[in-house]
């Protein structure tokens, strides 16, 4: 009886060990050398409204506002992957104008990435405009960029700087209509540094792989230019933001808030 015992107990014991084995013998893909292309789609909004050019918005203050021109900046794009591994896009590509009327119907504007490192990745990391480091590096260091900015509408000249975003439309208070709006936040220069980054974690896990290619949708809610952290209004100097050192950097970070993933497609 106990020779049986003992039998079945080893007999046992194989069995619980070959399947650790098993278990310990499932390997992760190995995706070394692999790439592939993570596509983020910008979706400007307000609020939970679709925006729309040539209609009008409301906000605090018992103010309104309309647009008929919507881009701004991002660069320094990177990825975190589920070990903390953080892939960055090659700095000479990594800067785009998000331009509402590159939108598609659905109103979506695409950046795609080709040639991302495989792997599963929980966030993305981007910059809202041009840090001091890529301006540093003067006309010249700035490739076609500088041109596309410029024919864009995005620069005011070298020596101020890119405008990280721009808006332009009208706005409208209890006591006055359709007066000029002009948003031109971005950096003046080296004396005035209002780069902001974000990072958003993504709802479930993207997937990287050469035969996948990931979407990203990131909603971006125009309403938090005015409506963030802070609070402005046009009738206080707002409708105008250029280079001013107090105005610029409330709008900044202000718009460091409009941002979030809405949701991901792993094909």
């Amino acid at each position: 009886m106990k020779l049986f015992k003992y039998t079945f107990a080893l007999l046992a014991c194989a069995v619980i060990t070959a399947c650790s084995s098993d278990d310990d013998g499932i390997q992760e893909d190995d995706l070394t050398g692999q790439s592939g292309t993570l596509t983020l789609k910008y979706d400007n909004g307000v609020g939970d409204q679709d925006f729309i050019f040539g209609t009008s918005y409301s906000k605090s203050g018992s103010e309104s506002f309309t647009l008929e021109n919507l881009k701004y900046i991002i660069s320094n794009v990177r990825f975190t992957d589920t070990n903390g591994t953080v892939f960055e896009y090659p700095t000479e590509d990594n800067v785009f104008i998000i331009d509402e009327l590159d939108g598609n119907n659905a109103g979506e504007i695409y950046v795609s990435l080709d040639n991302v490192d495989a792997a599963d990745y929980v966030s993305v990391t981007f910059g809202i405009g041009i840090d001091q480091d890529r301006f540093a590096l003067g006309a010249e260091g700035q490739g076609d960029f500088l041109d596309l900015a410029d024919a864009e509408g995005m620069m005011w000249s070298w020596a101020s700087g890119y405008k990280f975003i721009r808006l332009d439309g009208t706005f409208s208070s209890s006591t006055i209509t359709d007066q000029p709006l002009n948003i031109h936040m971005g950096s003046v220069g080296t004396a005035l540094d209002n780069y902001k980054e974000v990072t958003l974690d993504f709802p479930n896990t993207v997937f990287v792989r050469a035969d996948k290619a990931p979407e990203v949708h990131i909603k971006a809610d125009i309403a938090k230019v005015f409506d963030g952290v802070t609070s402005v209004n046009f009738t206080d100097g707002y409708g105008q933001v250029h280079t001013d050192a107090n105005e610029t950097p409330i709008i900044a970070t202000n718009i460091a808030t409009m941002f979030e993933v809405h949701h991901v497609h792993n094909d």
